[in-house]
């Protein structure tokens, strides 16, 4: 039988990370059986939905080499367009009599119980209600015995019936709700192994009973392990960065992320280096080698990685990526201010320095502005007392140096040993009047590339500013 996956989700906000780990789970198992990957569109929330949502899902996806193209791919298909077999499915659980009609309110329910969170208490199960507007469809949960769930990652788990109420399948205005449109769909769509997220657990014994219900038998379920921030909390859009457009944004390497997401909750079975291309991680990938502890999502850790893919990249590459940080709208220069040439002369010594694409325009804008941009913390700890004697002799030395690297170096070696500074304190007003910051790329290599008159206008300026 061909194994067959799903990634459903919805079209309502930026694609979350968790969710690209779950993308990039079920691709893998897709991949490696010679199965599908079935995208799955759950639309059916009219009221958050949006197209452009659609459209960022597919993009998203591909970003991180999902891709349509594919012939593991098949969808998008849209929950929306499957209600009939919802209603149907609906109507085939009432008919045969595991599902009922209830008009019951949670004030009722509450004052039968005496207890304002009580789940159902099975009023209705023997009025014998038949549709009217209003009354919701309650899935009968059989009173005796056990749903076992096996899991790929968490092994079996038994849950007693007696301990899951009569869930709503149905609304009073007969659409179907989540529980049964789920499960019709997986139907539908002939899947084989459910590959989610481990807040879905809870709902596997009442989709597997509805399974069986309709006839069918559960595919294999696989949930996998929360993702958790620094502080073991699970990731939150209203608290984390967790939009995968986000990293993009900043200049995240599709692949690095990849390979970072690859690694929350699972690793390589031959213990080889964390950092490597995908197709060598999915020839290892098993569902079952997920462990059940949480996956704490390290930023940092995937800043470190990216930064290993960047200084990766062959120098034509490295500038290729660069690019769109370079141009209006990311860029503070001017559009006619930026020097392709100039740019590839430094981009050698910018790669081995950035850990993520966006920190270009920090290191190379003194090359493209006018004046360098300075923060004030960088200026005090590099104008120290006696900078601008240094910046004087600097001065001096550099009018009278040829201009390259090897000259300017010796320049300033010269005007240090003047000032009876070692370099590294010598360097440090020079950098901050030059580029603005305490630091960057090699220093010498920085006013070779800049220019002897724009170099020494600077330090006069902030010899000026000093005085």
């Amino acid at each position: 039988m061909t194994t067959r996956v799903r990634f459903a989700p919805s079209p309502t906000g930026m694609f979350h990370v968790g969710g690209a780990r779950s993308a990039l789970f079920n691709w893998a198992v897709a991949r490696r059986t010679g199965g599908r990957f079935v995208l799955r569109i759950e639309d059916t929330d009219q009221a958050r939905n949006k197209p452009e949502w659609v459209t960022g899902i597919i993009s998203a996806l591909a970003t991180i080499g999902i891709s349509e193209a594919d012939p593991a791919f098949e969808g998008p298909y849209f929950q929306s367009a499957n209600a009939d077999a919802h209603r149907a499915a609906a109507a085939q659980l009432y008919t045969s009599g595991r599902a009922y009609y209830c008009d019951c309110t949670r004030e009722q329910v509450t004052e039968r119980t005496g207890k304002p969170d009580a789940g159902y208490d099975g009023h209705c199960r023997e009025r014998g209600l038949d549709y009217a507007q209003g009354r919701a469809l309650r899935f009968r949960t059989p009173d005796d015995g056990e749903t076992v769930v096996s899991d790929r990652i968490r092994g079996e788990t038994a849950f007693p019936n007696r301990a899951i109420e009569d869930f709503v399948i149905a609304r009073g205005d007969g659409t179907p709700l989540f529980l049964l449109a789920n499960v019709v769909d997986d139907v539908d769509e002939t899947i084989t192994e459910v590959i989610r997220g481990e807040e879905h657990l809870s709902n596997t014994p009442k989709q597997q009973l509805m399974w069986e219900a309709l006839g069918h038998t559960p595919p294999v379920w696989a949930h996998l392990p929360v993702i958790v921030n620094e502080k073991r909390q699970k990731l939150s859009k209203r608290r984390d960065k967790v939009a995968l457009e986000d990293y993009i944004e900043e200049g995240y390497l599709p692949d690095a992320v990849v390979n970072y997401l690859m690694l929350l909750g699972w690793g390589p079975r031959d213990s080889g280096p964390e950092i490597r291309p995908y197709p060598e991680l999915e020839a290892q990938f098993d569902i079952s080698d997920v462990t059940k502890a949480s996956a704490f999502f390290d930023v940092a850790k995937l800043k470190a990685f990216n930064g290993e893919y960047i200084r990766a990249l062959d120098v034509p590459a490295f500038i290729d990526a660069c690019q769109p940080w370079l141009h209006a709208p990311r860029a503070p220069w001017t559009e006619d201010a930026y020097d392709p040439a100039v740019f590839a002369t430094v981009a050698p010594l910018a790669q081995s320095r950035i850990a993520v694409l966006g920190e270009i325009t920090g290191y190379v804008d003194f090359l493209f502005l006018d004046e360098p941009v300075t923060d004030e913390a960088a200026w005090s700890k590099g104008m120290k007392p006696g900078a601008d004697d240094m910046l004087e002799a600097a001065a001096k030395e550099l009018a009278a140096a040829s201009w390259n690297a090897e000259a300017i170096r010796a320049a300033i070696e010269t005007a240090a040993t003047a000032q009876g500074l070692k370099m590294g304190k010598a360097q440090a007003p020079v950098r901050v009047a030059v580029t603005g910051r305490t630091i960057g790329l090699p220093l010498f290599e920085s006013l070779e590339v800049l220019g002897k008159d724009r170099t020494l206008t600077r330090i006069e300026a902030a010899r000026a500013k000093l005085a």
